[in-house]
């Protein structure tokens, strides 16, 4: 691989616990707010790529079985490699599952955007992505913010998995990593407590 994973390009646990926090306390007043919050979770806490959660629909969220998880179908995925990811976060199930029945509530049908222009019910770009997530960082200072892409959600997921414990096969299907090699570039920060907390506590 010509590219490394890096612990600054990986949100700590006490990053990740700061953005929620105040996304969540701003989300009551601006409904744009919750709408970063739910892109927020969606790259990190459960490993999408920008091009992937702004094309789920909300079939492809699945959060009322006992097993929840985010269908990533071959249409959206990079490669059209259709993967499953299943929700271990709680704190991510609660938020998206209230976010399905507010967009439910507006009327919005199995086959519509599950992240969208809220005012036209059209996808956001990827640019407007990449946007929205750097803006829900705010709470982080500007010089943090200044570091961060949307991507380091999707590395944030992939490290706290495997910090987790779960099997880096496992967690290879999760990110739809094409190669093992690929997932094992992350294994080398989980030995870093000092950046690497657990995220799915």
């Amino acid at each position: 691989m010509s590219w490394t994973v890096t612990s600054e390009k990986v949100l700590t646990r006490e990053e990740v616990v700061t953005v929620l926090a105040d996304l969540k306390r701003r989300s009551r007043r601006y409904i744009n707010v919750r709408l970063n919050l739910i892109l927020f979770r969606l790259a990190t806490c459960c490993g999408l790529r920008v091009s992937e959660l702004t094309q789920l629909t909300l079939d492809n969220v699945r959060v009322g079985s006992s097993r929840p998880k985010v269908v990533v179908s071959a249409e959206i995925a990079k490669c059209s490699k259709a993967r499953v990811v299943p929700i271990i976060d709680q704190g991510a199930l609660d938020d998206l599952k209230a976010w399905k029945e507010f967009r439910e509530s507006r009327g919005a049908g199995p086959d519509d955007l599950f992240v969208c222009s809220l005012s036209r019910g059209t996808r956001i770009s990827r640019r407007n992505g990449r946007r929205r997530f750097i803006s829900a960082c705010k709470a982080l200072g500007r010089e943090r913010q200044a570091e961060i892409t949307i991507h380091h959600g999707r590395h944030s997921f992939i490290s706290h998995a495997l910090h987790k414990g779960y099997n880096i096969k496992q967690v290879q299907e999760w990110a739809g990593h094409s190669s093992l090699a690929t997932t094992s570039i992350y294994s080398h920060l989980v030995s870093d407590e000092a950046r690497i907390g657990d995220l799915f506590a």
